[in-house]
């Protein structure tokens, strides 16, 4: 990580919810070497504030937040720290994700509850509180992690995939909704992605930690992709680059739906 004294987000406030780890955490980093101050917001505090630290000792600005993003207490308190400590707040990545490689028959329900919680709910959570502190400002950007299997379907992934589809969707109507105010929004969808939730992802179905990082050879740029390439992603549409893009649905997959759809 370098610092940047001029880049796409110089000025800009950002907070980054799954910030301590995967592409949370590159993208916290390549927001601030772009030039943001930036909360790095997770539910493991010492985590998110060795992110913050590594930030801060490359010349950048963050703070770590702790928030239970499932909980509307922890998102309104985190989205006031923010505007309390910076006094305003233009990009909102909504990040925070979990999965469960299960179908709807071997589901339980605590499980879909949860996954509901972390990868849905706290999208309609943090933008409840954000959105009002963007649109009185003259506007703003939220971009929340989607994913492939929220435009296809994808095997012993049902609540994953309906968590996914449903924060697609969801993201098109925030962006009827709030154009109007000027708070654009948009959703990334990466494929098969080089994290930790990935190699846990092998786990749950019983594979070797490093499978399904070796499958991303059948996609068409046959690997699969690095935290900070999605990162870039989330950059575009974290920055006047993207100023006429609201209500899509970004995939950066390497291709891999290019040939199943």
């Amino acid at each position: 990580m370098s610092s940047v004294k001029q880049g796409e987000l110089q000025g800009k406030v950002a907070l980054v919810t799954g910030g301590a780890s995967g592409i949370g955490q590159a993208t916290a980093q390549l927001f601030a070497e772009e030039g943001a101050r930036v909360a790095v917001c997770d539910i493991n505090l010492d985590r998110a504030e060795m992110v913050a630290s590594e930030i801060r000792a490359a010349g950048g600005e963050a703070y770590a937040v702790q928030a239970d993003v499932s909980r509307a207490a922890d998102c309104e308190a985190a989205i006031q720290s923010v505007i309390g400590r910076w006094g305003r707040l233009d990009v909102l990545f909504n990040n925070a994700g979990i999965t469960r490689r299960t179908s709807v028959v071997d589901t339980t329900e605590a499980e879909w509850d949860a996954v509901m919680a972390v990868n849905l709910k706290s999208v309609f959570l943090m933008s409840k509180y954000a959105v009002p502190v963007m649109a009185g400002q003259g506007g703003g950007s939220i971009i929340n992690t989607g994913s492939g299997w929220g435009l296809v379907g994808g095997k012993d992934a049902a609540p994953y995939c309906a968590s996914k589809g449903a924060v697609v969707n969801l993201t098109r109507a925030m962006a009827v909704d709030h154009g109007p105010q000027q708070v654009r929004v948009n959703t990334v969808c990466p494929g098969d992605t080089d994290t930790a939730m990935l190699r846990n992802e092998a786990h749950q179905l019983g594979l070797a930690d490093d499978a399904l990082v070796a499958a991303g050879d059948q996609r068409p740029l046959q690997r699969v992709g690095s935290p900070r390439e999605i990162a870039q992603a989330v950059l575009f549409l974290a920055s006047d680059r993207s100023s006429f893009v609201t209500g899509a649905a970004f995939v950066v997959d390497g291709g891999g739906l290019a040939g199943s759809m």
